[in-house]
């Protein structure tokens, strides 16, 4: 059995010590450590506002992309919030996402880890 070489972390947590504690590091350095292959964040829901107003967590965004982690959010939830441009002027790839995500959770190459 081939096992999964991708992860997908579903972000919708904003409480910060979360963010720092768990989600922000693991995701780093998952990839930065090659634990996986390929890492994508998605940011959704209330975590799209976080985003958009601490920099602290944009700065650390910046640090994954560099990296090489894909950071994507959900489209519908940045029209919500009024934040399509500010993430796109950051490097997120802001799109309608329920579908990829679905794609993700039945695809056996992809690990989806959901905070």
């Amino acid at each position: 059995m081939n096992q999964p070489k991708e992860l997908v972390v579903l972000w919708t947590d904003d409480n910060m010590k979360t963010v720092e504690n768990m989600i922000f590091m693991y995701t780093y350095n998952s990839k930065k450590k090659e634990w996986w292959d390929n890492v994508t964040l998605i940011i959704w829901g209330s975590t799209t506002e976080l985003v958009v107003n601490n920099n602290k967590v944009r700065n650390k965004l910046k640090e994954m992309m560099e990296i090489g982690i894909k950071i994507r959010a959900c489209k519908a939830c940045a029209e919500n919030f009024n934040a399509v441009e500010s993430l796109e002027e950051l490097g997120v790839d802001v799109l309608y996402i329920g579908k990829d995500l679905t794609e993700y959770l039945k695809d056996d190459n992809y690990k989806v880890l959901s905070l």
